[in-house]
């Protein structure tokens, strides 16, 4: 039998010789490898196993390369046989190897769906605890890329009731760290810090991996941007830029470099988005237009001009758009610059036609109807708008009378007074 084991071997060498000019018999090779039997004495059965567990590896790189989603998910099924006969922690590690391989499959998200949960189920029913915690966390993640948040919460739940009990802190971290990133994306920001609390709690009393930590830091740095702190958002960021980099991860650290460019801008601190760029950790960076999307939003940002910050906006729109925390952070940006350039303009006026007010910032009268009106509601300036005219009145600001918390104030003295005379008079009598 050992012509079986260096049959595979031969097979393997041959099937990767071609994987690069002819894929078709190059899977053909890796799905003969797949098929043989381990009846070979113990050396030799081993030995089959390895260049199975290679083929697997192989043939899900072809299919990736290839952007067949469906015949990797074939392959994750096909491994199944072979994870019979492995240990655990390999089958773990090499299934999630093969599922890694979707990331770069573009619209492959609803088949990894159905892989994930087909999967789960033949976990389940082998007992592979650990795999099925494993699976589970990563279908999480993928419902909250495609913001189906409430199936999420369900399985976020029944996964934090069985990882408490098994005690499993480092899948916990993950999963309390999803919690916070579910909650955070339907707006329940009070729930989304103490996720983020339970997280990190886990994650001290265990050893946490750097790409971990850096996703720590990273969800850190977006909730304290959502509420306004981007001083305290922007050292998180930094510290996750730098942990990133470091690990070579070049798709991450770019996301924390554009988060911490962002948090440059809203801090009314655009000239430091170019010195920023020098850092030698970001040079690298510098000319992606990712970053030159940012540096643009800074150029507008620092001339004030809404009508360059508009073009942006549309020249950027993958870069800009795609990303809730970016998007959201620009869109309160947006409003202050229209706000401060309907300032600018109404500011030498007591009245002002709102069709001139309109032609002047670029924007549709009916929109500037309604940020004025938000503006004055919000007391930002004083004014009425009169629509029948179709004028905006500016008034000076008032001036505070004090005549009636004077008044108030005597009133008060003159009740101590009269308490203290009816303390004596009780003395008295």
């Amino acid at each position: 039998m050992a012509s079986v084991s260096l049959n595979t071997q031969d097979l393997l060498k041959q099937a990767e010789a071609l994987s690069a000019k002819d894929s078709a018999k190059a899977e053909s090779l890796y799905r003969q490898i797949l098929s043989q039997t381990g009846t070979a004495q113990d050396t030799e059965h081993s030995q089959i196993l390895r260049d199975q567990e290679t083929a697997l590896v192989k043939l899900g790189e072809l299919y990736r390369d290839q952007g067949n989603s469906k015949g990797l998910a074939e392959v994750i099924t096909l491994s199944r046989a072979f994870m019979s006969s492995t240990a655990k922690a390999k089958t773990a590690k090499l299934i999630r190897t093969l599922l890694d391989f979707f990331s770069t499959i573009p619209d492959s998200q609803e088949i990894q769906v159905e892989t994930l949960i087909d999967n789960i189920a033949w976990a389940k029913r082998e007992k592979r605890i650990f795999l099925k915690h494993s699976l589970e966390t990563r279908l999480v993640s993928l419902q909250l890329e495609s913001n189906q948040y409430k199936p999420a919460l369900s399985l976020i739940d029944t996964l934090l009731t069985e990882l408490k009990r098994l005690d499993d802190k480092m899948i916990l971290t993950e999963v309390h760290l999803l919690e916070s990133r579910v909650y955070r994306g339907i707006g329940n920001l009070a729930k989304a810090k103490a996720a983020l609390t339970s997280s990190r709690t886990a994650a001290n009393s265990i050893y946490c991996p750097p790409p971990l930590q850096a996703a720590l830091e990273l969800q850190s740095g977006v909730l304290h941007a959502e509420d306004k702190d981007y001083t305290t958002a922007y050292s998180y960021f930094f510290e996750a830029f730098e942990n990133l980099s470091t690990q070579g991860d070049e798709t991450g650290a770019l996301q924390a470099l554009k988060y911490m460019l962002l948090c440059k801008v809203m801090l009314n601190l655009p000239e430091d988005v170019t010195s920023l760029l020098t850092h030698k950790l970001a040079i690298k960076y510098s000319q992606l237009r990712e970053v030159e999307s940012m540096r643009a939003i800074a150029r507008a940002h620092q001339e004030r001009n809404l009508a360059e910050f508009e073009k942006t906006l549309r020249d950027y729109k993958e870069e800009l758009s795609s990303d809730a925390t970016t998007r959201s952070h620009l869109a309160a940006l947006y409003d202050t610059l229209l706000e401060q350039n309907l300032l600018r303009i109404i500011e030498p006026y007591s009245v002002v036609e709102v069709d001139h007010v309109a032609e002047m910032v670029g924007q549709g009268r009916q929109a500037v109807e309604a940020k004025l009106s938000q503006m004055i509601l919000d007391k930002v300036f004083h004014g009425v708008l009169d629509q029948g005219r179709g004028c905006l009145l500016v008034f000076d600001e008032p001036q505070a009378d004090n005549t009636y918390g004077a008044a108030i104030d005597t009133l008060e003295q003159v009740g101590k007074v009269v308490e203290s005379l009816y303390a004596k008079t009780v003395k008295i009598a």
